[in-house]
């Protein structure tokens, strides 16, 4: 997995979930610049306060540039979809690219600890620094950082929030038989009715 350079301007729009609803942040070239969950209190999500730092506002999306993070998004919550084919371009060291990379490449239905992660990337006592680079992972859910886990099996911080990123892992099939964090029904329900045949 290669990733671009953002291409200013950013546009933001939102995309609807059965999680609830995410920003998308898109650049000049049509790249996925940052997919976050949106707060209920109108706060700037990660990837908003990242681009502020950067120097960058965002103005309105275009929703044609919009539909296919929509698409595939839906296909996913669907059980249709496994791999996400959209272009990428997140802000990031050259450290935290290849740690995003790395955890494209983590098969749906797999969950690895940070531990495995530095492992395969050459670096046994870089863990921590995995970590901190899965944490600042811009595009959620395209990117995959929920599929890391503690090296005891439980949940760890997602930006999400552990809910979200426990039921992404049971939709993907990858729960940790040592979660004990309970999934709100109503989100389970509705990607249970989203991924039934009409």
């Amino acid at each position: 997995m290669t990733f671009a350079d953002p291409v200013p301007p950013i546009t933001a729009g939102p995309v609807d979930t059965p999680l609830g609803p995410m920003l998308a942040l898109v650049d000049a070239a049509g790249a996925l610049v940052g997919l976050d969950f949106e707060d209920t209190d109108g706060t700037p999500t990660f990837s908003q306060r990242r681009l502020a730092r950067e120097g960058l506002q965002t103005g309105p999306a275009d929703p044609a540039a919009l539909r296919p993070i929509a698409d595939q998004l839906a296909e996913y919550f669907a059980g249709r979809r496994r791999v996400f084919d959209l272009p990428l371009a997140p802000f990031g060291t050259p450290f935290q690219r290849r740690v995003w990379a790395a955890l494209c490449a983590i098969p749906c239905g797999t969950a690895l600890t940070y531990r495995d992660l530095a492992l395969q990337l050459g670096r046994p006592q870089a863990a921590r620094a995995v970590g901190a680079a899965n944490g600042a992972n811009p595009i959620s859910v395209v990117v995959p950082c929920h599929r890391l886990v503690g090296s005891d099996g439980t949940l760890t911080a997602y930006g999400g929030g552990l809910h979200r990123k426990a039921a992404l892992l049971e939709l993907e099939g990858a729960r940790p038989a040592t979660l004990v964090l309970p999934i709100d029904d109503q989100v389970t329900n509705a990607m249970r009715r989203r991924s039934q045949p009409a």
